[in-house]
């Protein structure tokens, strides 16, 4: 695959500061150049001469020809024109989350005149824009790349005027009265008349020992980020499930060989996808495996140890690099002490469960809440974050249209 990249990123494995600044453009969906000093040593040249002798890295060298040496995130922001700050402190809505199910609502808001700020830390799409290609969505009888759709759905919002502030990670929300209070990571402090959480889920890790040190370093989480790196070498693939079994046969587009690791004995995706997985003559399935530990050399994964849950045989595998496909989290971390109530794993309980529990919020003792409405009133909640929803792009886009007309209902009471 061609890499049409106008930046270009000069590091190594071991950095901590290249791997932040990867992660951020990686979030962001802005491609670039990865030079490694430690084998490239005309690059390691160029490093030097740019930064008077010294080996500072990351430098990160942009089209027009400047340089940043060693930046923060928020540099890094300011030079790719990301939009870190907004017109004002008080909105109607404040949409936390800029995925399918956020810019669905603050589109469907800001064309019926209620003014909507829509906060995402990262790229705008969610976790769609990192899809290859999606084949599920309505009205694209052909598919459409989850790059192409998500841009449109940004056009979209910003064709109804809705405000976007993005690389900015949301803290902490709190309610008073008919307010409720948004504070971010730069200090800042929004508020509006009702606040919709869209900010989706995360890939679950599994949480065994070297995971941590060597994420961005051999181990990864989006094929389509990261797949083109491993270009006609082996990797491993961690999951049963649909992500699992469908970026398996994403990444045969890229590399020599998938080892298709499951920790049961058969795979939990759709007909169509084992039929493809099992008859791939580039994708070795194994099963009833375990994986153990995550082990490396100077800052870079080279092996995997594994453990046969039959047999309890340990064994050792050596990919270029691994994607973990084990499932989601929900992004809501940082609604904790807000009142916002949540099931056992951390997902956003909305609507009718809130009244048919164990306890009825009392903040409900004079109505019922609205179908996405949470535990507090005007705080409402759509897309993968939400508890019971489906996790797929169209649902998410349906659930946001949904709440845009509840959050309608909501304001003419505020």
């Amino acid at each position: 695959m061609k890499n049409t990249a106008k930046i270009t990123v000069y590091g190594a494995y071991w950095c901590p500061d290249c791997r932040q600044s990867k992660q951020f453009l990686g979030e962001h969906q802005i491609a670039y150049h990865w030079v490694d000093i430690e084998q490239d040593k005309d690059g390691e040249a160029y490093v030097l001469r740019k930064n008077a002798g010294k080996r500072m890295i990351p430098t990160i060298e942009f089209e027009d020809g400047s340089i940043l040496v060693e930046p923060s995130n928020a540099e890094l922001a300011q030079k790719l024109g990301l939009k870190t700050s907004v017109s004002r402190s008080h909105y109607d809505l404040i949409v936390i989350g800029g995925g399918p199910a956020g810019l669905t609502a603050a589109f469907y808001t800001a064309r019926e005149g209620i003014d909507t700020l829509v906060i995402e830390r990262a790229a705008l799409g969610g976790q769609a824009a990192t899809t290859q290609w999606l084949d599920n969505v309505p009205g694209f009888a052909e598919g459409i790349s989850g790059a192409n759709f998500s841009q449109q759905l940004r056009l979209q919002a910003e064709r109804f005027g809705v405000e976007l502030l993005q690389a900015q990670d949301v803290t902490r929300i709190h309610s008073h009265d008919n307010y409720h209070c948004v504070f971010t990571n730069d200090d800042s402090e929004y508020s509006a008349r009702a606040i919709l959480i869209a900010t989706g889920s995360r890939y679950k890790q599994l949480g065994v020992p070297g995971e941590s040190e060597y994420i961005g370093a051999g181990i990864h989480f989006c094929a389509t980020c990261d797949g083109p790196f491993y270009k006609g070498r082996s990797v491993a693939v961690i999951g049963g499930g649909n992500s699992a079994t469908e970026e398996s046969v994403f990444l045969t587009k890229f590399v020599e060989r998938v080892t298709l690791l499951v920790r049961g004995n058969k795979l939990d995706a759709s007909q169509v996808l084992i039929d493809k997985v099992l008859s791939h003559p580039q994708i070795d399935v194994q099963f009833n495996i375990e994986v153990v530990e995550f082990r490396g050399a100077e800052s870079k994964l080279n092996t995997v140890i594994l453990k046969n849950r039959q047999s309890q045989a340990i064994t050792k595998i050596h990919p270029a690099g691994v994607f973990i496909f084990i499932g989601q989290t929900p992004n809501s971390a940082f609604l904790e002490n807000s009142g916002v109530q949540t099931d056992r794993w951390d997902f956003l309980i909305t609507g009718h469960p809130l009244i048919h529990g164990a306890t009825r919020p009392t903040a409900f003792e004079q109505r019922d809440p609205y179908l996405l409405e949470t535990s507090i009133p005007g705080i409402f909640a759509a897309g993968d974050v939400r508890a019971d929803s489906t996790k797929q792009v169209a649902s998410a886009a349906g659930e946001g249209a949904t709440a845009a007309l509840l959050v309608r209902e909501y304001l003419k009471t505020v």
